[in-house]
């Protein structure tokens, strides 16, 4: 059978086409379009018309691609962005109009369990306390995980479309703007912290995002020619990567080899919060992983 998966998510909306014979499957084709749903109006918690605009754009692009594919079915699911939104009724109702497809809005809670699914398709194993983390622009979800099970888990409305749009930072950014996002990240995850000194966890796996950014600015090549299952990031890499972004300018970053275009104004704060965790919480081994939400959806349709 062959399914279709779409999550609009708060920055951009991603394609997965997979074939499953389970126990097993195949993906015969990913991509994503920047829809940023994120924009100026995620202060008020609205989604702007020029917003729906480009997802609507986006479902007309992604109906062509899996008509090709010949995808039996079509799984839709939407995030932060939609599920904080005022206006979201409208909204899902006009995309159903228009598109005829169904978008399902996931609670903070599923989001996190579909996240940490698609990461255990991924790794197969997670014996051991293990933090999961999936950086999003409306919100992080962050998980514990031992046994192969979910331990604890938080989703905050704390994604870097958002901080982005609270705090007016300079370019570059000021050492004073740089305490302010630690200390801010730091409150509002303090819950999370506690809990990964308390089982002392020590590895830390990032799934798709900020995480992908960051591992293809070590490896050097263009955003998204290299599918990772999962890859081990050093901590001399990372620290060498975010010393390189959060002291850099946004023309700067445009340059560097990996970056993502449509990242180049989330990564800085993406970096300085995955910092604060490794920090505060004695992690001291990265794993990345391109599987997140998508590859969760999969699982449980597997």
């Amino acid at each position: 059978m062959r399914t279709a998966v779409i999550d609009l998510g708060t920055n951009t909306c991603n394609l997965l086409i997979a074939e499953i014979n389970s126990p097993d499957y195949r993906i015969l084709h990913q991509s994503r379009q920047l829809v940023k749903l994120g924009d100026k109006e995620i202060r008020n918690n609205r989604i702007s018309d020029e917003a729906l605009n480009r997802v609507e754009k986006c479902f007309n692009h992604f109906k062509i691609i899996i008509n090709q594919y010949k995808a039996e079915k079509v799984r839709i699911v939407s995030t932060s962005a939609v599920r904080e939104a005022g206006n979201k009724i409208e909204i899902l109702e006009r995309l159903c109009n228009q598109t005829g497809w169904i978008v399902k809005v996931l609670t903070g809670d599923k989001e996190a369990q579909l996240i940490f699914e698609g990461v255990l398709l991924a790794l197969e194993n997670l014996e051991k306390p293990t933090v999961i983390i999936d950086i999003g622009g409306g919100s992080n979800e962050l998980i514990l995980a031992e046994k192969n099970a979910i331990s604890w888990k938080e989703s905050k409305p704390t994604g870097m479309a958002r901080v982005i749009n609270q705090f007016a930072l300079s370019d570059p950014l000021k050492q004073e703007e740089l305490k302010i996002l630690q200390e801010f990240f730091c409150a509002r995850h303090s819950g999370a912290i506690e809990e990964f000194r308390k089982k002392k966890v020590n590895t830390l796996v990032g799934c798709a995002g900020a995480f992908d950014t960051i591992a293809d600015i070590i490896d050097e090549v263009p955003p998204g020619e290299k599918q990772r299952k999962k890859q081990k990031i050093p901590l001399s890499e990372f620290n060498r990567v975010y010393e390189t972004l959060v002291h850099s300018t946004r023309d700067q970053r445009i340059r560097i080899k990996g970056m993502d275009r449509m990242r180049v104004d989330l990564i800085v704060p993406a970096v300085i919060f995955i910092q604060q965790l490794i920090t505060h919480s004695g992690i001291s081994k990265i794993i990345q992983t391109d599987y997140a939400l998508r590859e969760g959806v999969l699982y449980e349709l597997m």
